[in-house]
């Protein structure tokens, strides 16, 4: 489960990432892997202390996507059989949220992910879009489909296309 709100601890980014692991259980390709996936590689490689580097209380030293893509990392890092992303990305810039966007598909291949977001591009390549109005259901398909069927989700995506035609 990847929340919006990543919840960090006072330890180094190595140990944030593979929560709950031993750290002399930590398996170093899975990680690299991980980071890699998350987009955090060449952040990592800014830091003196690389990923021995303390986040400090709930991650206070890093920026809001820093903490997105450490979350993302972990949940990758653990290979479950169920991904939830709750509006995992909304922190990153569109560039990022693209490239994540597309290891996050390859990760999650041959899994059940569900993907909450607000920002419709996040849910482009999904399966099936569930649209909610209120708590209910007014909408579900795919991406072409709902946009063909010009009811809410089309009259979303083409509002968020005006404010950012770069999506």
């Amino acid at each position: 489960y990847v929340p919006q709100s990543i919840y960090l601890v006072d330890d180094t980014l190595r140990n944030n990432i593979a929560f709950g692991v031993y750290e002399s259980e930590i398996n170093e390709d899975m990680l690299e892997n991980a980071i890699f996936a998350a987009q955090l590689s060449d952040f990592i490689k800014t830091l003196p202390e690389g990923l021995d580097t303390k986040v400090g209380e709930r991650g206070v030293r890093l920026s809001g996507g820093q903490r997105q893509r450490i979350g993302i990392a972990r949940a990758l890092y653990n290979n479950p059989q169920i991904l939830i992303f709750d509006e995992a990305t909304s922190a990153l810039d569109s560039g990022n949220e693209r490239a994540i966007q597309t290891e996050i598909r390859l990760a999650a291949r041959h899994k059940t992910s569900l993907v909450i977001a607000h920002r419709l591009s996040t849910v482009v390549h999904a399966h099936e879009i569930v649209v909610l109005d209120g708590g209910r259901v007014v909408e579900r398909g795919r991406h072409t489909d709902l946009r063909a069927a010009g009811g809410t989700y089309a009259k979303m995506w083409a509002l968020q296309q005006e404010e950012s035609p770069s999506a």
